[in-house]
């Protein structure tokens, strides 16, 4: 049972390094910062592809902090 849930946490943990890497910045960053830049017009929104990986971060997210508690609890760590 250890072996599985430290698989699942493992797969779950490159599954959310994915979805996390593959999203787009909301923000302009530091080139912006010392070039200039242009504004975003969309005040933040998500849509399409980035609404569908957020909601991908969110649920993998949640899933990785209960495989880690319950992996956690079985192991007496805590």
């Amino acid at each position: 049972m250890k072996y599985v849930l430290i698989g699942l946490t493992l797969i779950v943990s490159l599954f959310l390094i994915v979805v996390v890497v593959a999203q787009e910045s909301k923000q302009a960053g530091m080139g912006t910062a010392i070039g200039g830049g242009t504004e975003n017009g969309n005040n933040g929104q998500t849509r399409g592809k980035d609404a569908v990986l957020s909601k991908f971060t969110m649920v993998s997210g949640v899933i990785f902090a209960v495989l880690c508690l319950v992996l956690g609890r079985y192991m007496n760590t805590f």
